[in-house]
């Protein structure tokens, strides 16, 4: 029994789930009492748990995950695969409309970071197509975005304001504005986005 105890923690232990609560923890700049006050767990319960002296049950681990918005799938990840290089072959990408079920669609854009887990930012190609002013609908969410138009003519309108940009050009903004893009003329154009939460 007790060689199937070691190996259950050996098991257990490559995940790091100690770790990761200490890192979600200093993330939120949290104190152990202060997170037993919204998990509803002893302090002395939690330490035991950030240096791996006690594995958490799954019903705790959610409580835990629940205050800091993560699913438990965070905590199962194997560092050995986890993925902080990510490639994406220009075959595996897929395309996407800016808005599913529209007539005239704005732009296509395919995901290029996809393969990389726990992103700190994300990164799009986009297909602009020739489309009316009236069409480009506006938008906004939080962060920050950079655009880099790697052919063609886009305008990218932010708050009233017009910016018109031709190929290698680039612009970053603040991305709660309201936001648009438009192509210009008949050419074939695209661009990279990258936003940051």
């Amino acid at each position: 029994m007790a060689g199937a105890n070691a190996t259950i923690s050996e098991g257990l232990g490559r995940y790091s789930i100690g770790e990761k609560l200490r890192t979600l923890r200093l993330r939120k700049s949290l104190g152990l009492v202060e997170l037993g006050q919204h998990t509803g767990l002893s302090a002395a319960l939690l330490s035991k748990l950030e240096r791996g002296k006690l594995f958490p049950t799954l019903p705790t681990l959610l409580r835990i995950a629940m205050v800091f918005g993560v699913g438990l799938d965070f905590f199962f990840t194997d560092e050995r695969k986890r993925r902080v290089v990510g490639v994406v072959r220009k075959q595996e990408r897929v395309r996407f409309p800016e808005r599913p079920g529209v007539q005239d669609v704005p732009y296509y854009f395919e995901c290029l970071d996809y393969r990389t887990t726990e992103r700190k930012l994300s990164a799009f190609l986009a297909d602009f197509q020739e489309i009316g002013p009236e069409k480009a609908k506006a938008h906004s969410h939080p962060g920050v975005e950079f655009l880099f138009v790697i052919k063609g003519s886009v305008t990218v309108k932010i708050g009233s304001d017009d910016f018109p940009l031709e190929a290698e050009d680039a612009i970053y903004f603040d991305s709660a504005v309201q936001h648009s893009y438009r192509r210009r003329g008949s050419k074939p154009c695209s661009a990279v986005i990258v936003t940051v939460p």
